[in-house]
């Protein structure tokens, strides 16, 4: 039985991985800060195979015995998002880079380490280009110049590391996040009927949650001469989606919603990426696209799950603003 590790796993993605892992038949351990106050992971406490510890990931004493009986590692504890990372970036480089660096020193050559981190990476990309895995990367933010240097180091220091470079993530989760560009449009238009969207047409690939833990499923299990030391995007060629055009699919799907179309806005990264690569090595196909998941946000919306906006827990930035990040969690916290 494969024993996976999953840092931060009660999170936006992790919270719809640990299920996945734990239904392929995977014992799983689960580390989190539960800085959200989050009981996603509710569902499989009645799992044998599940445990899970309240603790930080930057605290070396209480990674070590989680590390030590892990075969595969995946480090989705993070503070995500470029805004958020710019107000408080030592607690960002702390926990995005600095913890997964720390782990190496504890991390034997045959525990595979999946790292996920971000298309953002690509920055403002290439006119006419689609990004691969070896296009330079130019990122534009702290939260992806962290990314960037942890993969780097990860890559070039542990022979059995993966990287994934994930595409921006939508749909639902447990831990529910509405500052996701398709989830907050949606959001926005069913709950306030317009939306706005920057007058230069930005382009980003997207990819749903249930495709993300997807792709993290298939690195797990994988051959190791396949994937020992690679990066790999993941998403799919047609999810290369402009801001407007999600706005327009958005707006078709809920009728009256107003669409207005504002001078440029802070965010400058645009870029294409092509998913070539893990479609050919691990068969990797996305199921749920940008409709899917506008669909089933608005569902929920209807049936009373998201019931608005103004919840903190469900922004990243906006729960740093009111609560702060959590200090240092000793072992026994």
């Amino acid at each position: 039985m494969t024993k996976v590790l999953v840092t931060g796993g009660a999170g936006y993605l992790g919270s719809v991985l640990v299920p996945a892992l734990l239904e392929r038949g995977c014992s799983v351990a689960v580390l989190d800060n539960f800085m959200y106050g989050q009981d996603s992971l509710a569902a499989a406490c009645y799992h044998p195979q599940f445990s899970i510890v309240r603790g930080d990931v930057r605290s070396m004493d209480t990674m070590k015995p989680l590390l030590k009986d892990a075969d595969v590692i995946i480090p989705l504890a993070a503070l995500v998002g470029a805004p958020l990372c710019d107000r408080d970036p030592l607690a960002a480089t702390s926990t995005n880079k600095q913890a997964i660096v720390d782990m190496l020193e504890l991390i034997g050559r045959g525990q595979r380490v999946i790292l996920p981190i971000t298309n953002s990476g690509y920055g403002v990309g290439e006119a006419g280009k689609f990004c691969t895995e070896e296009t330079p990367i130019r990122p534009v933010s702290l939260y992806g110049r962290d990314k960037v240097d942890v993969e780097r180091t990860l890559l070039e220091r542990h022979p059995s590391a993966i990287s994934l470079r994930l595409a921006t993530v939508f749909g639902m989760s447990p831990r529910m996040r509405l500052d996701l560009l398709v989830n907050t449009l949606t959001a926005h238009a069913y709950f306030r009927g317009k939306i706005r969207v920057s007058g230069r047409a930005h382009a980003r690939p997207h990819l749903h949650a249930q495709d993300a833990a997807t792709a993290l499923l298939l690195a797990a299990e994988a051959r190791d001469t396949l994937v020992r030391g690679q990066r790999f995007n993941v998403g799919d060629d047609s999810s290369n989606h402009g801001v407007r055009d999600i706005a327009g699919l958005v707006a078709a799907a809920l009728p009256g919603t107003e669409v207005t179309v504002e001078p440029q806005l802070a965010d400058a990264r645009s870029y294409r990426v092509s998913f070539s690569k893990i479609r050919k090595t691990l068969g990797f196909a996305r199921r749920f696209s940008v409709s899917d998941g506008v669909a089933e946000i608005l569902a929920a919306c209807r049936r009373g799950a998201i019931v608005g906006l103004e919840d903190p827990r469900h922004s990243n930035f906006d729960s740093l603003k009111r609560f702060g990040v959590p200090t240092l969690l000793s072992p026994a916290a």
